[in-house]
């Protein structure tokens, strides 16, 4: 098995080095694509500093990738091997701070940004609905104050008659009456008036959003339609504004307090004393009951008043770049997506890894002539003429033992020869 993965992992060197050159290509161009969006200035100084930043990042990427491709399959030491790890991890973090953010922009930044746009378009819909709402509120109170104004009326018309002071004719409690009527009158009138005010102003911020809608749905550049957007943002801005402004509650308020404080009875002509007692006497109620009826629309009015006021979102424009972090969790595809292209290399990483382990753990080195090449087998036959004439060389610095010339001849110690031959 050794041999078929070290087979293997010679064969796939070219395969690794294009597709680390591919996926640091990609990255780039999707690079080039998002940092484009983010600078400003003349076109031509954006167009290079945009490339420059991008083939940048490609060939960081490149190195980096080859450099654990290289080194961190071939380390053995554990303490060595989680130091790489740990450098492997640091440069993916850093990788995924300078590029994988702005792939992301370039592959949902259009996406993203639409998304803004939709989400401004929901905040000003409501914020409109709450204007229109406080300034309609005001006109529920237009029943009672009509109300009101009809009852003074026919109780004016009843004394004429002499229903509340027995003797009839349009005295002083009659003027006063009628006194109440009208101003009660001239107050539902204005009340009403405003109502066509405030429908005019809600159809006017309803075309608003109705463009505000076709722009977040319409085709063409995004940095276009925003621009537009912000504009009918503004516009509706205004809309809101002068909803507010139209409403009567505050109007009530002060007619309201006027009723009670501005109350003055009028001294009666009468020169009966019974009469003028008696004009007296309905004086005093109708006092009280202008004064009833004032605190009750008073109490309404403030009722409006305490609503709070709608304050509409200033729209904020957002690069692509800018509006994909915003919305990060809405593009999570694309954000995996953006990330894949620039740490996919990692996989591999852990392949030649598990590879080199494997290999390491099998022990001894198969070779064949299939599997050697050219250098190798050069390197194999000279280390083979070294090593043999190192043996010759050895055995040329041995001597000869010594051994008799005559294999029937046994040779003497040398005492014993020493004693034969004084013998002799």
């Amino acid at each position: 098995m050794s041999a078929a993965l070290r087979e293997g992992v010679t064969r796939l060197d070219i395969t690794t080095r294009v597709t680390l050159a591919v996926l640091a290509l990609a990255s780039g161009v999707y690079t080039y694509l998002g940092v484009r969006d983010l600078l400003n200035g003349n076109a031509t100084v954006v167009f290079f500093a945009a490339v420059i930043y991008s083939v940048a990042v490609s060939i960081g990427i490149y190195a980096f990738w080859t450099f654990l491709l290289r080194f961190l399959p071939h380390v053995t030491d554990r303490t060595y091997r989680w130091l790489l790890f740990g450098c492997m991890a640091l440069g993916s973090f850093m990788i995924v701070c300078m590029s994988s953010w702005l792939n992301a922009s370039a592959l949902a930044g259009s996406a993203a940004v639409q998304q803004h746009l939709a989400v401004a378009v929901q905040s000003y819909t409501r914020d409109l609905d709450r204007a229109h709402s406080n300034a309609m509120a005001a006109q529920g109170l237009l029943p009672d104050i009509q109300m009101a104004a009809s009852r003074f009326a026919r109780l004016a018309d009843a004394e004429r008659s002499g229903s509340l002071t027995g003797t009839g004719g349009a005295g002083t409690v009659v003027q006063l009456l009628t006194q109440m009527a009208n101003q009660l009158d001239n107050l539902s009138r204005e009340v009403a008036g405003s109502a066509e005010r405030v429908r005019k102003l809600f159809e006017q911020g309803g075309k608003h959003l109705e463009k505000m809608r076709e722009l977040v749905s319409a085709k063409g550049p995004i940095s276009q339609r925003s621009d537009a957007f912000g504009a009918e943002a503004i516009a509706l801005s205004g809309v809101i504004a002068a909803l507010q402004q139209t409403s009567v509650a505050p109007a009530v308020k002060r007619a309201a307090d006027g009723l009670a404080a501005g109350f003055i009875a009028p001294a009666t002509a009468a020169r009966n004393v019974d009469l003028a007692e008696r004009q007296t006497a309905v004086v005093g109620k109708v006092e009280s009951a202008v004064a009833a009826q004032a605190q009750a629309l008073s109490a309404a009015a403030d009722k409006i008043l305490a609503e709070p006021r709608v304050e509409p979102d200033r729209f904020q424009p957002l690069s692509p770049a800018e509006a994909v972090l915003r919305y990060a969790g809405d593009f999570l595809p694309s954000w995996a997506g953006a990330i894949s292209i620039d740490l996919m290399p990692a996989v591999l990483v852990l392949i030649f890894c598990v590879v080199q382990a494997g290999i390491r753990r099998e022990g001894k080195v198969e070779a064949s002539a299939e599997t050697m090449s050219a250098a190798d087998i050069i390197a194999a036959l000279r280390l083979a003429r070294e090593v043999e004439a190192a043996s010759e060389a050895a055995r040329n610095r041995q001597p000869e033992p010594p051994h008799a010339h005559d294999e029937n001849v046994t040779a003497l110690p040398g005492a014993r020869r020493q004693d034969l031959l004084t013998r002799a």
